[in-house]
């Protein structure tokens, strides 16, 4: 049984670097967007698209994976996703041009979109039961170390440009992590992008998959293989009494029972970016700085911020198949309306240093254990195995334009309301989050998909 346990474990982690990779391509855009500005003289319109470029990737990836994951299956479409990584992290790097720096972006939005819509359906999945919902969190924790590892990367590069001046390094090193250095922190992608490439030749297809293809011998061998002969077999029946539930047409997204549950994760999906997550997380440095830290400092500052995202996410891991989603999605919700109304008020009364951090970290707090993690946990298991695929793109490519406003437009709020209306609005989400959670979420806590399945659908 602990071999079967460990098994598992590894292919929900090997899965789980296509959040690694989500994260580090999202985060590294921070330490890139100062000297981007000054290099190519950016306007704030123009540093928006920048940013909100890679998220109308994303949009693309999202729209095409879920479809393709259900013709040529989970497994094929993860290797796409690492290939697109690879391809984006060398491009971006030695990109000479505004246009070009541009298409790159766009080229790694579509591999984090991909990523984003089948890493987490395919640990869904995967897991048994009784803790489904800490392992597809092992995707979002994933995620969190992949934006701290780009924080601390930034950090030293940045560290080693400014020390390497009396340095005689050869032209090409020297242009990429000393004169340029935002080129070398992109091109720190290619490491991981290239290890998920070989990884994920040694992960098995999804057993949920294979049966709705008629492979069912294929599927009884990976399901005893990760969860042992007796509980494969269990898990076997179940799959069989819950596929003929739903038809697989796109049709039967908007039909009866189903497009209400469509809805309703489409929502949960778009509002846990109205919370301004990806605002605090692309221009952490931006809005550190414009609270009195040096370009150094800022910098710091957002490792621990990322840190703190990291650990707070074991919360999720920790008590999500406990407590439940609901309770921590409510909790979490009201936490992080506090934290960034309080955010706000710092930015309002010229409160800096630690006070202001602190509020921060308190919003990343509340959600890196509820918004973030369970967004992905719900969507991955409230819809039928047979339109899963197709459902859960739709409701990522709804995070992903909720991302997309939130980065076109934060600069401009930025400059235009202010930081203290942009935070206060920011608050605002979260409170309807919680208002929206409390009236329509459903607890699914240790039931097997196919058992929500039966129950969305009666």
């Amino acid at each position: 049984m602990t071999n079967h346990k460990t098994f598992l474990l590894l292919i929900t982690m090997i899965a789980a670097l296509g959040g690694f990779l989500f994260g580090f391509d999202m985060a590294v855009v921070s330490g890139i967007i100062e000297p981007l500005k000054l290099q190519f003289n950016l306007t704030s319109a123009q540093e928006g698209w920048f940013v909100s470029s890679a998220l109308l990737g994303c949009i693309g990836g999202v729209a095409f994976s879920g479809y393709l994951s259900d013709q040529i299956g989970r497994k094929k479409v993860l290797f796409i996703a690492a290939l697109l990584f690879f391809i984006s992290a060398v491009g971006f790097a030695s990109s000479g041009s505004y246009t070009l720096l541009i298409f790159f972006r766009i080229l790694a939005g579509v591999g984090v979109g991909v990523a984003s819509n089948i890493s987490p359906l395919y640990i869904s999945e995967m897991s048994p039961a009784k803790n489904r919902g800490s392992l597809v969190t092992y995707y979002q924790l994933a995620l969190t170390i992949g934006i701290l590892l780009a924080y601390v990367s930034n950090y030293c590069l940045q560290g080693h440009a400014s020390a390497a001046g009396i340095v005689a390094n050869p032209a090409v090193l020297d242009w990429l992590f000393v004169s340029e250095v935002w080129r070398g922190m992109f091109l720190v992608g290619v490491i991981p992008a290239v290890l998920f490439c070989f990884l994920i030749f040694f992960v098995p297809e999804s057993p949920r998959w294979l049966l709705q293809k008629g492979r069912v011998e294929e599927a009884k061998t990976i399901l005893s293989s990760i969860h042992g002969e007796k509980e494969g077999a269990i898990e076997m029946a179940g799959m069989n009494t819950g596929n003929v539930q739903v038809q697989g047409s796109f049709k039967a997204l908007f039909n009866g029972p189903v497009r209400k549950v469509l809805i309703l994760v489409m929502v949960l999906t778009a509002l846990a970016q109205f919370s301004g997550i990806n605002g605090v997380i692309f221009y952490g440095p931006t809005i550190l700085k414009s609270a009195g830290f040096v370009t150094n400092d800022a910098l710091l500052y957002q490792m621990i911020l990322g840190t703190a995202n990291v650990l707070f996410t074991f919360i999720a891991i920790w008590k999500v198949d406990t407590w439940g989603r609901r309770p921590l999605y409510l909790t979490g919700a009201m936490m992080a309306a506090a934290a960034l109304a309080l955010t706000g008020l710092c930015f309002l009364f010229g409160i800096k240093g630690m006070a202001l951090v602190s509020c921060i970290i308190t919003f990343l707090f509340a959600f890196a254990f509820s918004l973030g993690p369970l967004k992905f946990v719900i969507a991955t298991e409230l819809f039928p195995t047979a339109v899963r695929g197709r459902a859960l793109s739709i409701c990522i490519m709804t995070m992903w334009i909720a991302d997309w406003l939130v980065n076109l437009m934060f600069p401009l709020m930025r400059d235009g309301l202010g930081i203290p209306a942009t935070f206060f609005i920011f608050a605002f989400f979260c409170l309807f989050t919680f208002w929206y959670v409390k009236r329509n979420l459903p607890e699914t806590k240790g039931q097997s998909l196919e058992e929500i399945e039966k129950d969305l659908i009666r």
